[in-house]
């Protein structure tokens, strides 16, 4: 009997390890087989790199996502720091030059992250309500910088907007810089200190805590590192068109969340990673690709998506119930 209940229980383990480790392939695994079913074109080399181009400022928020939400956490700002950062890279770039303008809007990005780390990690205050209020406040602020008008580069944004439209070996420079950050996060992640008490934070913050761990530094950082990225999604989505503005980022938190969630991360902390949410963030790409090549109206295609997320989260939790 006791055989038989032992193998019922490592059988389970298997299925649980088998759905988390390779659910998320599998769903994209799924997807390619559709999309490829539905269009002609989905394989086609134009239309892959369309889609890896159109996931790079997703991708950005969503490794930011990753790691605040690794420590419990939740970033809804991240949409609006973004449309602060394209508009403040516009502005600045006409006095100050590439260099500076982007640094000031990455400056910019990190020092909401660190106000919504501070008040999290010191005051401990709510993540959804702290950075709901940051939300608020940097889209505000991007409508005044802005005066809420789409700002144009021109000449002096040359650079950027080079860095928008140019490639190396086919591959585009948005793309380039996607899969850096995600092999960065990767490193971070799975083979350094930080990433370890990221993770065991997320786990039991009360055992890193009693181990003498400086547990706000690393709560605060995550929240830097999420407004930095953010900012510098807003930068790639302006270096697109060359122009900054307001209204970039809107809804884009939901979509950096989607990522991390179909990525297999778990949303009370401690599970999660790079790899796994670049899954996500391609998922995400692929369905968008197939509803427009499908011609499915914009509304529509919430409604779909929406279904995508509650399946993903479906996914995680029976693996979570083999477990039992």
């Amino acid at each position: 009997m006791t055989d038989l209940t032992e193998t019922a229980r490592s059988r389970s383990l298997d299925i649980s390890s088998l759905l988390h480790r390779y659910g998320t392939v599998a769903i994209l695994i799924a997807l390619l087989i559709v999309a490829t079913s539905m269009s002609n074109v989905f394989l086609t080399e134009r239309n892959i790199i369309n889609v890896l181009r159109q996931s790079a400022g997703t991708s950005l928020m969503a490794v930011g996502m990753l790691f605040v939400i690794l420590t419990r956490g939740i970033d809804l700002s991240v949409g609006s720091i973004a449309a602060l950062g394209s508009v403040l890279s516009a502005i600045l770039i006409e006095q100050y030059g590439t260099g500076l303008s982007v640094a000031g809007a990455l400056l910019a990005g990190a020092t909401c992250g660190l106000i919504s780390g501070l008040l999290i990690a010191l005051l401990k205050l709510p993540p959804f309500v702290t950075t709901l209020a940051m939300m608020t406040v940097a889209r505000g602020l991007s409508l005044i910088v802005s005066t809420g008008k789409p700002i144009q580069m021109g000449d002096a944004g040359a650079l950027v907007t080079a860095f928008g439209s140019g490639s190396i070996a086919g591959i585009p420079f948005p793309v380039v810089l996607m899969a850096i950050v995600f092999l960065i996060a990767g490193v971070v992640l799975n083979y350094t200190r930080f990433g370890r008490l990221v993770k065991a934070i997320g786990s039991n913050v009360e055992a890193v805590r009693l181990s003498g761990i400086p547990v706000a530094f690393y709560t605060t950082a995550v929240y830097v590192i999420s407004g930095v990225l953010a900012a510098a999604a807003g930068i790639v989505s302006s270096s697109r068109t060359g122009i900054g503005s307001a209204n970039i980022g809107v809804g884009a938190e939901l979509d950096a969340i989607a990522a991390v969630v179909i990525g297999g991360a778990s949303l009370m902390g401690g599970r999660g990673g790079a790899f796994n949410t670049f899954i996500g963030v391609i998922v995400l790409g692929i369905i968008a690709n197939m509803m427009n090549l499908a011609r499915v109206p914009g509304y529509h295609q919430q409604v779909f998506m929406g279904c995508i997320i509650v399946g993903a989260m479906l996914l995680q939790y029976a693996s979570n119930w083999f477990r039992k």
